[in-house]
């Protein structure tokens, strides 16, 4: 499971609107008959219109600056191995969204009037999709680079010579290509792998689109606070402030567990993730202490997703850390990214 938050983008070039992001998320309808579409719902409601989460949005931005988010996006993806325990993606996953905002209100260390906040104290409206295309900071893209740049180097002299401004051997050049094309260290379905090509296999996430403020709109409820959860005196009371994300990253996962029966696997959890950001060969350690299937799959699940790990396992754990940790901790960023819930 891999899941962002990310705050509304504001600068000279956005709007202050959320109708471009919205407009973005119905980019999977275009082409498809109504009963085909993906409609955007919220925690009661189902089918509801592009239009109206744009007027609800950004009619709930009372006493919000210019420069402060009027809205979060978080953005949930399964792993493969998640999306194969759903009977239903579209159907399972909106129950899974209303499950996982419950968690995501509870993270939340602030108080309403004297009271904890709740489901219905916040204003979301979501969206699941079904495909997804290879950016530039997948693995995939960033390995196959040095191969994508001989090929684009190849392909502008040939056309130099083409149009008479320099001498060469086209054919020669052009079977280069074609070699530099096989040799690329991602392929799919026999091509190079590039940016923007649509990734084969079951790709199905959630969009989740959530105002700032509360439903009421007169309390702000920033999931980007700096703050986890603490209290800070104001006016001569004490005020509690803050959002846990660990919380909310750990809830997450346990919802989707208990939700649809999914025995996690150890290299999948949130907090061996934490382990391995922080401590590798404690990470290692107690992956290899794992019964031999789960560790058959736990090593499966990590090189899938561009962990350099070395081609053969040691057994002793000292050869683990002199051979292979070094090249984890490079490889960490891309593994959360990939295969895990952000941290």
């Amino acid at each position: 499971m891999y899941i962002t938050i990310t705050p509304q983008k504001l600068g000279n070039n956005y709007s202050q609107s959320s109708a471009d992001f919205v407009g973005y998320l119905e980019k999977e309808n275009q082409g498809l008959e109504q009963h085909e579409m993906e409609h955007f719902f919220n925690q009661y409601g189902d089918e509801i219109s592009a239009e109206e989460v744009v007027k609800e949005i950004d009619g709930n931005t009372a006493k919000l600056k210019k420069k402060e988010p009027k809205f979060y996006s978080i953005t949930v993806s399964p792993s493969k191995y998640e999306l194969q325990k759903l009977q239903n993606n579209s159907q399972d996953l909106k129950t899974y969204t209303r499950e996982l905002m419950k968690d995501y209100v509870a993270s939340f260390n602030r108080e309403i009037h004297g009271r904890p906040i709740t489901i219905d104290d916040i204003k979301y409206f979501a969206k699941i999709e079904h495909q997804r295309t290879f950016k530039g900071t997948d693995f995939q893209i960033k390995e196959n680079q040095p191969f994508a740049t001989k090929i684009l180097q190849l392909k502008t002299e040939i056309r130099n010579i083409q149009e008479g401004r320099a001498e060469g051997n086209i054919n020669k050049m052009k079977k280069v290509i074609a070699k530099l094309e096989r040799q690329a260290p991602h392929q799919q379905n026999g091509k190079r792998i590039v940016q923007g090509m649509a990734k084969d296999g079951n790709q199905s996430h959630i969009h989740i689109i959530v105002s700032r403020k509360d439903a009421s709109n007169t309390v702000s409820l920033s999931p980007g606070s700096k703050h986890k959860a603490s209290e800070v005196e104001m006016h001569g009371k004490k005020v509690k402030r803050g959002f846990d994300r660990d919380a909310f990253f750990a809830k997450a996962e346990k919802t989707f567990d208990k939700t649809f029966g999914y025995k996690r696997n150890f290299a999948e959890t949130y907090k061996a993730k934490k382990d391995f950001v922080k401590n590798p060969n404690l990470y290692f350690a107690a992956l290899m202490k794992l019964p031999a299937n789960e560790k058959a799959l736990a090593f499966k699940m990590i090189t899938k997703t561009g962990l350099p790990v070395a081609p053969s396992i040691p057994v002793s754990q000292t050869q683990i850390a002199l051979r292979v940790f070094k090249r984890l901790r490079r490889g960490a960023e891309v593994a959360i990214k990939s295969s895990s819930i952000g941290i």
